[in-house]
């Protein structure tokens, strides 16, 4: 292995829907993390990993920060707090705004009392004149102890190479930790599980999808190796809730099932048989036992 060759551990944080999935699956070319334009879509620190020549570098990607308001929320935080101080470099994504809310001086208070290095990345630069960009720049430069300030666009990967190129100049030398072929640790029952939460992310009002967790109660391959068997539960917390997922005559579970079995088959490279349940657990987000069962777990 070449001495030079660099590897280490990058964290993605942010307020919620800042893109931090997007710029995840962007440099991984692949999707792993679950996108959406609602809050808390990632639940889980997800991990993937990007190998070059030049290194590898495993990239954490964190559930937004926000003020948490039940166990569920209590379980993301401390996600990302365990995650600041186990890492080489943090990535601190924002939006392309001057102005610097609660959130954001909420996360910088945060960053006061971590002593690993922070870039900023202001993404989502497709979305607004360039010269607001260096506006944006000269709002956040003092908020906290930026070791670069890096604007780009994780939707439209502008930017995406020399934000690679910097990351790597904060990487230490060391070992190849994962396979060249490795992208993420998530188990694939649980990809499958966040494309179809992704789904009702997508297309069910507001309220709703926070209240839900998926789980894949069984996933197998036949024999012949040309299609997959799913059968996944998605769970809710109110009657009301379930009859609102099932849509009218079932149409919008069928929806949700259409939508998410085209991901799972280009995931799977392969097709598949996707059958989606619907079950009530109420306050399932505030019982220990509950997000245990679901996968929420604080020691990775």
């Amino acid at each position: 292995m070449d001495n030079n060759y660099k590897s280490g551990f990058v964290a993605l944080i942010g307020r919620p829907n800042v893109g931090k999935s997007t710029l995840m699956n962007q440099i991984i070319g692949q999707k792993i993390a679950i996108t959406s334009n609602k809050p808390q879509t990632t639940r889980n620190r997800i991990q993937t990993v990007y190998t070059s020549d030049e290194g590898q570098i495993v990239f954490l990607d964190t559930p937004g920060i926000h003020k948490a308001k039940n166990k569920l929320g209590n379980f993301m935080m401390s996600a990302v707090g365990n995650t600041l101080n186990e890492v080489d470099l943090i990535l601190w994504l924002v939006e392309p705004s001057t102005f610097i809310g609660g959130g954001e001086r909420h996360i910088a208070e945060m960053l006061a009392n971590i002593k690993t290095p922070v870039m900023l990345v202001i993404n989502k630069i497709d979305t607004v004149p360039r010269e607001e960009i260096l506006k944006v720049i000269d709002a956040f430069k003092d908020l906290s102890k930026f070791e670069e300030i890096i604007p780009c666009s994780a939707l439209k990967g502008i930017n995406k190479d020399e934000l690679i190129k910097t990351l790597f100049k904060y990487i230490p030398n060391g070992p190849q930790l994962y396979d060249e072929d490795t992208i993420t640790d998530q188990p694939l029952r649980q990809i499958v599980a966040e494309l179809v939460r992704e789904k009702t992310l997508q297309l069910l009002s507001d309220e709703i999808p926070h209240g839900i967790a998926v789980t894949v109660e069984n996933m197998k391959q036949r024999k012949n190796g040309e299609m997959w068997d799913i059968d996944v539960n998605i769970f809710c917390e109110r009657d009301s809730h379930k009859g609102i997922i099932i849509g009218k005559q079932g149409a919008m579970l069928k929806k949700i099932g259409t939508f998410a079995r085209r991901d799972i088959e280009e995931l799977l490279m392969g097709k598949v048989n996707l059958s989606v349940w619907v079950k009530v657990k109420k306050d399932w987000r505030d019982s220990d036992i509950l997000l245990k069962n679901f996968g929420y777990r604080e020691n990775y």
